[in-house]
């Protein structure tokens, strides 16, 4: 190795490990030495207040209009010795700064290595692949029809990068129950948070975790096995356990064909009718005759189930009589969420 690419790699190596302090303190003084080095030379245009600085940085950046230019041989000199070298120098040593910590940055949150800083967001805690996938489009349909300004967020404990970095947020933990790791998903400020994990022990400690960390959050978790789904209602009767019902699927379709398909249709916003819910909030109780003619002649839906206010059980195809309670949850099939009901 020459002595030339010895000097060449130390030079290399100290610009490299240069911290954005030192580079700062290398500009002032790059800019001081130039002006002193001008002024001596007589180029009094150029070192005036008005011209310096846009002199040396069209200069320094080699975009030269030519509207300025040293007058004097010394000047000539100290522009192609000095501040032409030493200007493309530092010039290329920022640009690569700040190209690298943008793309640093852009390499966190790909990673899941950064802090959210998200609020009233749906956190999505727990990787299944292209089931998770799946989750997250419907999620994103489901938001741009009723809160468009709501974020969506994942995260996983599987080794993988964000796998839709232009639609949601991506945080990578080593452990869900890590109150320090899942701080940097705003757990806390979660509006929803869907527990989905291969293993139902998994999901069961997250859960229990989540309700903890965030009670006033909308927390649904999904269980292979419905009797640790009952065991976690027993513990935190806020936590909507959401079972398999893949046995029953079959099962209906057996004796109903098409059931699967209508399932499917009534839970995929893409496709036609789709299942939605929205609160009761009339001022009195309405009889609920009134309100399934209403949906369907006004909002073109039709009304099949309601849940009363405080309660966990849904009545399907209710009477006509009854009475639903300022409050209660209505279940409706439609083309499109209603968001606006005049409920005078």
């Amino acid at each position: 190795m020459t002595s030339f690419d010895k000097i060449r790699r130390v030079l290399v190596k100290y610009f490299i490990d240069l911290r954005w302090q030192s580079i700062f303190i290398a500009i002032a003084i790059y800019f001081a030495a130039s002006w002193l080095l001008l002024a001596l030379s007589g180029e009094t245009d150029i070192t005036s207040s008005a011209n310096f600085l846009y002199w040396m940085m069209v200069t320094a950046s080699t975009v030269g209009y030519g509207d300025f230019s040293p007058s004097t041989a010394t000047g000539k000199l100290v522009t192609a010795l000095f501040v032409i070298p030493l200007g493309l120098s530092i010039f290329g040593l920022v640009i690569g700064r700040i190209a690298t910590f943008v793309s640093h940055h852009w390499r966190k949150g790909v990673l899941g290595l950064k802090t959210l800083n998200y609020k009233n967001h749906i956190l999505i805690i727990g990787w299944n692949g292209n089931r998770t996938l799946q989750l997250i489009r419907l999620l994103s349909k489901e938001t741009d029809q009723s809160n468009p300004e709501q974020k969506i967020a994942l995260c996983v404990s599987a080794d993988i990068e964000n796998p839709l970095p232009d639609k949601i947020g991506f945080v990578k933990v080593n452990n869900f129950s890590n109150l320090q790791e899942m701080q940097r998903a705003d757990i806390s400020q979660a509006s929803c948070i869907i527990i989905d994990n291969p293993e139902d022990d998994v999901t069961m400690t997250t859960a229990l975790f989540c309700a903890q960390q965030n009670p006033q959050a909308h927390i649904i978790a999904y269980f292979k096995d419905e009797h640790l789904g009952n065991l976690l209602k027993s513990h935190c009767p806020n936590v909507e356990c959401m079972p398999s019902v893949a046995v029953e699927m079959l099962a209906k379709s057996a004796v109903d064909p098409g059931s699967s398909m209508l399932h499917q249709q009534l839970l995929d916003s893409n496709r036609g009718m789709t299942q939605y819910s929205i609160s009761y909030k009339g001022a009195q109780k309405t009889p609920f005759e009134t309100l399934f003619h209403t949906f369907k002649h006004k909002y073109q839906s039709t009304l099949i189930g309601v849940s009363d206010k405080d309660q966990d059980t849904i009545e399907l195809n209710p009477s006509l009589t009854k009475e639903i309670q300022p409050g209660s949850r209505l279940f409706y099939i439609a083309s499109q969420r209603i968001k606006h009901i005049d409920w005078q």
